[in-house]
Order: C-alpha cells, then structure tokens, then sequence
C-alpha cells in the first residue's frame, strides 16, 4: 500500500513538473495594470509571484506624453531558457482613453511581445495572427488640425456635512499646453474657494480660504543633455498672506544621461533664477507690505527604474540673493525594491527646513485661525516618512482569479 501511495506521488509530481516546465512562465511587473484582466484574458502562460522564476519578465514604464495621455514601454526580459528572446514594445494613450481601452492595449501589446517566446516553447499550434488586408489600412498620414495643442477644463465641487458642521470646496482650471520634440509650452489657471462651517453652542465659527494661480513655462530642448525655459507665476491666496504675487525665472538643465533613456533612469541638474514681487494681505514679520527680491533655486533630482525596483530622489536649495539665511533645503527620496526572492523593501519621505517664510502675518494667531489653519503658522522644517518591509511565500503559481465578494 505505502509503494503504491509513493508511486502515484511520484507519477503526479512528474506530471506537474512537466506540465509546469510546458507551460510559458512570466513575471508582470507593473504597478498600474489591471492584474485580475491580464490573469483573466492571457492564456498559455502561468503567472509567477517571484521574477527568478519567470521564463519572461514583463516590465512596465511610463511617462506622460503631449496629449496628456501615458506613454507606455514594455521590456520584455527572457530568462532562464529564454536568456536570447530580448524584447521591447513602446504604444501610447490618448487623454481621453478610458480604463477599458488601456488594458485592452496592454493586453494586446504583451500578447505581441510574447510571441517569440511562445515560438521557442514550443506552442505553434496556439498562436495565430490576423494582419488587416491592404486597402483596409489607411496609410495616409492624418493632419493634427490642432498642432499639437491639448486644452483641458475642470470643475470640482466638494460638498461635505452633519448636523455641527458643514464644509464646500469649489476648484476651476483650464490648461493649455503644446509638446514637442524641441519645445514644451504649459499654460495653467486654476481657482479654489473653500469654506467651513462649524457650529458650538449656538455659535457659527467660519473658516474660508480663496486661491487663484496662473503658471506659465516654456521649456527648449538644446540637445540630448542640455535644456533652457523661463517660469513665469502670478496669483493670490488668503493663506499665504498674498493679495498678489507675481515671478520670473529663466531656468537650465542638465540631464547627465541622454533624455532618450528618462522611462529607465535620469539624473538632472537644475538652476532658476529671478525676480519675486508680492503685495501682501497683511503687514508681515519683517514690516513688510510689498517687496521686490531676487530667488534662485538648484535641485538634483534622479530616478532609476530597472527589473529589480525604482529608486527616486531629489535635493534643492532656493535662497534670496539679498540675504542667503534665508532659505529652504529640501529632501525627497522613494524606493521600492525586492531584496532576495519574496522579500521587498519600500521607503518614501520628505524632509523640509523652511527658514523663508518672509510671508507670514505680523502679529499672533487667533486660536480659532491656528486649529482652521486659515493662515500659515511659521514652522522650521515639516516631514513626512515611511518604510517598510513585505514578505510573501507559498506557491510560485498565482493565475486563479476568484472575484467573489471583492466589493
């Protein structure tokens, strides 16, 4: 009897070794796909939860493109007995594209990347290809009536209550911006306009705060490495004690890797410079109610994102030239990266020393002003952190979907 369990542990065990080693085993590495469509929609593929045991590590990046639409890259990593079948497939989306559209895209494009790799394995018999007949295909070229030009309009309402207090939130922009390979024109408005309610005792205690922007840039492409623009700001807030202010900086970059490689890794040097005008709301701490100064700014800022995780970070300085004690440094590092199989490692955090708040009203906060935040208090530094830790074991396999009571 006990020969006879051994036997069919065995024969099952070859079984599975051998449906498993059949079977095209693949890695998805990507933080904004819809996993449970893919799982749902790929088949001849076995998901695995670790890449090391991938046949095909499929890794995602993205960037924004001039629509204002996503950029997607797709690299298509063969390992083990697929070391040679090296791939990569760029496609882009449209602004207005709707969640449906875009996985039916990535499903589409990682279905055409893991062709060679399904010729290799040995599934002939499962692959097929359909190609549109030739007066189907429209190959002349389409004229973009809009040059490039992208508008965009929104408005958000934000309406929140009981029976102590009552809160509402309006928020208007418009944008305006054109992408090229050699320039990029942004042009933003936006205006918010927030108000609380809050009811003690029979006593109404308002909190209100009103913002409006207008940001400007143009930016040049020099060459693969080098970039010049010019930032232009206007606007007002009851928050930042600002009745107006107004800016104009003339900017330089230097990206120390070639800007055809920024979806993989980049590292910029940046420098601004220019002059700051501000009527303020009130008198402030330095007696001031209007000024003219001269700012400068320098970050470098980097990200990486390879097969093993990303990595992104920047540092910046900005000071006013007339007196450099006052400044503010700045600190942002994300990380997400797997350590040894199963095991990854995040951290993300900001760090601020603010020693440049020459904004803020003279004289002492109300406590109802402090606990609204109606205005800015003075503060030396803020932060932010976060680190952990994740570890997952079990099967290598994790292609079954079961969505019941997901909602």
């Amino acid at each position: 009897m006990k020969k006879t369990i051994i036997l069919l542990v065995v024969l099952a065990s070859c079984n599975l070794f051998a449906q498993n080693e059949s079977t095209l085993k693949i890695f998805l590495n990507c933080n904004y796909c819809d996993i449970t469509y893919i799982k749902q929609n790929l088949d001849y593929v076995e998901f695995v939860r670790d890449q090391k045991d991938a046949d095909a590590h499929l890794l995602f990046r993205t960037q924004v493109n001039g629509s204002g639409g996503t950029i997607y890259e797709i690299e298509f990593i063969g390992q083990n007995n697929y070391n040679e079948v090296q791939d990569k497939l760029t496609f882009s989306t449209n602004s207005d594209s709707t969640e449906s559209e875009i996985r039916e895209m990535i499903l589409k494009y990682a279905k055409l990347g893991l062709v060679r790799y399904w010729l290799k394995n040995g599934a002939h018999d499962k692959i097929s290809v359909e190609t549109k007949k030739k007066e189907e295909v429209d190959v002349k070229e389409q004229k973009d009536i809009w040059n490039k030009w992208v508008f965009d309009f929104g408005l958000q309402g934000y309406f929140y209550g009981q029976e102590s207090n009552k809160t509402r939130s309006l928020n208007f922009s418009v944008t305006a911006k054109q992408v090229t390979v050699e320039n990029k024109f942004y042009l933003r408005g936006s205006f918010s306009d927030s108000r609380s309610v809050y009811t003690y005792d029979g006593t109404d205690i308002v909190s209100s705060q009103k913002s409006s922007n207008l940001t400007l840039y143009d930016v040049i492409s020099i060459n693969d490495h080098w970039s010049a623009g010019a930032f232009a700001e206007a606007g007002k807030s009851t928050y930042r004690n600002k009745a107006f202010y107004g800016s104009l900086k003339p900017a330089i970059e230097y990206n120390f890797f070639s800007y055809k490689e920024s979806s993989k890794k980049q590292l910029t040097l940046a420098y601004k410079v220019g002059g700051i005008y501000t009527n303020y709301n009130e008198r402030t701490i330095f007696n001031k109610e209007k000024e003219f100064l001269w700012e400068h700014n320098l970050s470098l800022g980097g990200s990486i994102n390879q097969k093993w995780g990303s990595i992104t970070s920047q540092a910046s300085y900005e000071s006013f030239l007339n007196d450099p004690s006052l400044n503010a440094f700045s600190f942002y590092l994300g990380t997400n990266f797997r350590i040894v199989k199963g095991l990854s490692f995040n951290i993300s955090g900001n760090y601020d020393i603010t020693n440049n708040q020459i904004n803020l009203a003279a004289g002492d906060l109300s406590l109802e002003e402090l606990l609204l935040s109606q205005k800015q208090v003075k503060s030396g530094y803020n932060y932010f952190f976060s680190v952990g830790l994740n570890y997952s074991f079990g099967s290598m396999f994790n292609t079954i979907v079961n969505p019941r009571f997901n909602f």
